[in-house]
């Protein structure tokens, strides 16, 4: 069987009753993180200008976007569900040899899955199919795909179309065919994450999430693609061939092990390797009872990557969200200056904060060479703060909050949640949307009804 099949039979034949009980429990707790995110998005204006795009094209009432309750094609609503969960940079994170966000790829199996009237037991078996299948794609590819140029929304048009076609119930032939279609339309160039960003940043993934769901429509009408687009003549492997492929990676385990358990939340609403960084900056400052106006020098050292795409000229200078949440010198000088990081750090006012901007003129980031060594396995970051009475304190932080190794509790996961819908979402409906999400699966429930309860 060609690697497309094989990927094909584990969407197709996994069910609720196979998945572990702490497996389950994890794909909740990701889709109430993403829920929570995709609230705390849902009057940015990007994503109301999304809106009203998706609005303009219409389509047939098959599913529903979070915030609003439109009604809108499956495609349509798995890209404006995908984008709010990805809109603030704030879902969750996993990253080996390639970075990704799994919890982009939910919105298809609730599109897809509202669609064809599945139950909440099946969003988790369609939760589980992406992130395992997602996951291992991060670990594929030595170096990873991001590492040469291209973007992790590369591999997420490898997924998508399984989730989909798991959930629309096609079969076997139609989702490798969905697979080949997707597979073969959708490659992102790593150019949207450089330089000056812009709204493409959050919105590449998200994509081919969409791509994904209508592949698999179009495959339920039996068209037809490649069945060999990973591994034959000029497929994946074929094309990039600057990395080294692994199928062992790809397939082991799918099934019987789950990786879903080892991927990470973010406390911090930021690019990813910031976040070690952020949390040595802030535990100086704590442990040292620093105010900014004590605040001399600010020495970051860090990989290679964040001193040099994450700490290029423009991120010295950012005017847009979207700019300002991939700098790491803007993202230090915000937990300096006021003493957390949070989704309103990147408003529009607050990037004009002159505290911020003189504290961005203290900051320096280098490589470090014996960190790049331990990359990615280890994302280490120092943070070195000299006073202006010379005193230097410096802390070192290998694991961001949210890491498999320094977790996230329930508790927790909930405050986030709770935070990030407060604006938008009375505390009575928090708790509905806690309860029905903490209990999917466990209670019958139709994914149209879960979806009525994220309408605000």
């Amino acid at each position: 069987m060609s690697i497309t099949q094989q990927m094909a039979k584990f969407a197709l034949t996994l069910t609720y009753d196979q998945i572990p009980a702490s497996a389950r429990k994890e794909a909740r707790r990701f889709l109430l993180d993403s829920v929570g995110c995709a609230m705390a998005a849902l009057r940015n204006e990007d994503m109301q200008a999304a809106h009203r795009y998706i609005e303009k094209l219409g389509g047939a009432p098959d599913a529903t976007v979070m915030g609003s309750g439109l009604r809108t094609n499956a495609p349509n609503a798995a890209l404006m569900n995908s984008l709010l969960i990805r809109a603030i940079d704030y879902n969750d994170i996993y990253w080996k040899q390639d970075p990704s966000h799994p919890s982009d790829i939910i919105p298809a199996a609730l599109a897809a899955g509202e669609k064809a009237h599945r139950d909440v037991r099946e969003l988790i078996v369609g939760i589980l199919i992406a992130y395992e299948l997602e996951m291992r794609w991060c670990l594929a590819a030595t170096p990873g795909v991001r590492e040469v140029g291209w973007h992790h929304a590369t591999l997420t048009q490898f997924v998508s179309p399984f989730v989909a076609s798991r959930m629309l119930g096609l079969t076997e032939a139609q989702t490798v065919a969905a697979a080949g279609i997707s597979g073969s339309s959708h490659f992102t160039l790593g150019g949207v994450v450089a330089g000056h960003l812009t709204n493409m940043k959050n919105t590449a993934d998200p994509m081919a999430t969409e791509a994904g769901v209508a592949a698999a429509l179009l495959a339920a009408e039996n068209y037809t693609g490649p069945v060999e687009v990973i591994e034959g003549k000029e497929g994946l492997y074929h094309v990039l061939h600057n990395v080294k492929w692994s199928t062992d990676e790809l397939l082991k385990g799918l099934g019987q092990h789950f990786l879903i358990t080892e991927c990470g939340y973010k406390a911090f609403p930021t690019e990813a390797l910031t976040h070690q960084p952020i949390s040595a900056a802030l535990k100086v400052k704590n442990d040292h009872h620093l105010e900014e106006a004590n605040i001399a020098q600010v020495l970051v050292k860090t990989t290679t990557r964040g001193a040099d795409i994450l700490s290029d000229p423009s991120k010295y200078k950012p005017t847009t969200k979207e700019t300002a949440d991939h700098s790491l010198p803007y993202c230090i000088a915000a937990a300096l200056v006021d003493g957390q990081v949070l989704p309103s750090s990147f408003d529009e006012e607050k990037l004009k904060d002159p505290r911020i901007w003189s504290m961005l003129g203290k900051i320096t980031v280098v490589a470090d060479p014996e960190i790049d060594a331990m990359f990615p396995g280890t994302k280490r970051a120092i943070v070195s703060i000299t006073t202006t009475g010379g005193q230097i304190y410096t802390a070192q932080v290998d694991h961001a909050k949210g890491s498999p190794e320094y977790p996230m509790q329930d508790e927790e996961v909930i405050a986030k949640f709770k935070a990030n819908s407060a604006a938008v979402m009375p505390a009575s409906q928090q708790e509905r949307v806690i309860t029905a999400t903490w209990e999917l699966g466990e209670k019958e429930m139709a994914i149209e009804e879960y979806m009525r309860l994220l309408k605000v």
